[in-house]
């Protein structure tokens, strides 16, 4: 041997499997956190909005006629 030490399959394996689970762990650090807007996701976005606000109107109302029998 020369001044250089031979790799064996094991040392190769391990150091493969290092690199992978390094790699593995620093995708969510590269990753955005922008939201995907597909489509589908506006359209559910804009049904769940709409019915937030009915449910706000529904509210309010009933607690307004609430209040007027009360008086």
């Amino acid at each position: 041997m020369s001044e250089y030490e031979m790799f064996s399959r094991r040392k190769a394996f391990s150091l493969l499997g290092l690199g992978a689970a390094l790699s593995f762990a620093a995708v969510p650090l590269l990753t955005s956190d922008a939201q995907a807007q597909t489509v589908g996701m506006e359209r559910r976005h804009e049904r769940r909005a709409g019915r937030h606000e009915r449910r706000t109107e529904r509210r309010t109302g009933r607690h307004e006629r609430r209040e007027e029998r009360r008086q």
